[in-house]
């Protein structure tokens, strides 16, 4: 059986979205991960270029 036949009941079914709780915006979600960052000095590299493609 193939891998993605396991899956053909679910597999295109919506994506679930709660009543109670109103969607987390991408920043609240990212912001999870902050404290996980494996690259050191990777943001400082990202703001570096995020100001060269502001100033252009």
């Amino acid at each position: 059986m193939d891998s993605i036949e396991k899956y053909n009941d679910i597999i295109n079914l919506p994506q679930h979205t709660s009543n109670k709780h109103k969607r987390m915006s991408i920043e609240a979600r990212t912001a999870q991960f902050a404290p996980f960052a494996a690259l050191t000095g990777f943001d400082n590299q990202i703001k570096k270029v995020n100001e060269q493609i502001n100033n252009q």
